[in-house]
């Protein structure tokens, strides 16, 4: 560890014995999935902001891997995702045990683009996404027997309220969650027990002491760093990205949902529409610039119906640094020189201005 010590002490009570003993209980059901030929524990840890949510997963999977396991990990936080970039959903097989400078390799992650701050800007493409995501990750388990056995663990967001909340219903339906631990609020602990089946566990665990709340400062730092460390790497593994031209031509631009507008505007006897999941066409234009592109594995369709889009996967980003509409053209930082590997970007309200 490096940098100035703001206060140093040894803390007389510590949640780690409940960490540990969770993770006695998780191996003894992995050890009981794989005599039996089941799945294995799917754990979803919940909570509000800044309580160890993703740091308890972490502490999880790195248990089960030193066990001999290989567990799926899940990261369900638009605003902090400590797999990929933020406006994203996530998962990946945890392979080896997470390096406290670099985080879990992600070599074998899946990424699915939200494009928002936010769950609460569209909640219904968000539970879309989430149903993808789940179905992706039991085509794997179905594949891989290892990780059926070994379980899921779900990180999720702090959002616990109205929409949030109602997330976090449908991600423990949608995943058949068995265990779900809830971190510092038992209010939700109870809520949770009251709307979900009884088969599923609902426990409350102490947060740690060590735990500290960030600032909103503090968490646009988070973002950015995560967003420089994809194009540049760190000091001690530099990545070196690539500056590139795309004509307007080459590519096509789609924005996901859009906001529904207000009763009060529209005429007499109508009702606004549902746009939460409909893909519109986004020209290049100079308010893009700065924005990140998610760089979509789908194929371009033609006609209105272009709903394959949204469920899925993307392969990664790039941001666009300038506009140039007399040369119709667009320049973006992007991780790997031409070509790209699809002609379909998505745009995210997430910003990055690279000053290098």
């Amino acid at each position: 560890m490096s940098g100035n010590l703001e206060d140093a002490y040894v803390a007389s009570e510590t949640p780690m014995v409940y960490y540990v003993n969770i993770h006695t209980a998780l191996e003894q059901l992995r050890v009981k999935a794989e005599e039996t030929k089941t799945a294995g524990p799917r754990v979803m840890v919940v909570g509000p902001d800044d309580v160890g949510k993703t740091t308890l997963c972490r502490m999880l999977c790195n248990w089960a891997v030193r066990s001999g396991h290989l567990p799926i990990y899940v990261d369900l936080d638009v605003n902090q995702n400590s797999i990929s970039l933020p406006g994203t959903i996530s998962a990946l097989a945890v392979e080896r045990t997470s390096l406290v400078d670099e985080g879990f390799s992600v070599d074998s992650q899946i990424s699915y683009h939200f494009g928002l701050k936010s769950i609460n800007d569209n909640p219904v493409l968000y539970r879309k996404l989430i149903t993808a995501l789940r179905d992706t990750i039991s085509l794997r388990s179905e594949q891989i027997m290892a990780s059926l056995y070994s379980g899921v663990i779900i990180n999720t967001s702090g959002s616990v309220k109205d929409e949030g909340y109602k997330s976090l219903v449908h991600t423990a339906e949608e995943f058949e969650v068995s265990i779900i631990l809830v971190l510092d609020q038992e209010r939700l602990r109870v809520e949770l027990k009251r709307d979900l089946p009884d088969y599923i566990k609902v426990l409350s665990l102490p947060k740690s002491g060590g735990v500290v709340l960030k600032s909103q400062d503090t968490r646009t730092q988070n973002k950015n760093l995560k967003i420089h460390e994809y194009f540049y790497g760190t000091s001690q593994k530099p990545l070196y990205p690539h500056s590139i031209e795309i004509s307007f031509n080459e590519v096509n631009i789609y924005k996901i949902g859009a906001p529904q507008l207000p009763d009060h505007l529209l005429p007499m006897g109508m009702k606004s529409e549902d746009n939460s999941t409909k893909i519109f066409a986004q020209p290049p234009t100079s308010q893009l610039i700065n924005h990140l592109l998610a760089v979509s594995y789908a194929d371009d369709v033609d006609g209105d119906d272009k709903s394959s889009i949204i469920e899925t996967n993307i392969a990664g980003f790039l941001v666009v640094t300038k506009v140039d509409q007399e040369k119709g053209t667009f320049t973006v930082l992007s991780p790997q020189p031409k070509p790209l590997p699809s002609n379909v970007l998505l745009v995210s309200e997430i910003q990055f201005v690279d000053l290098k």
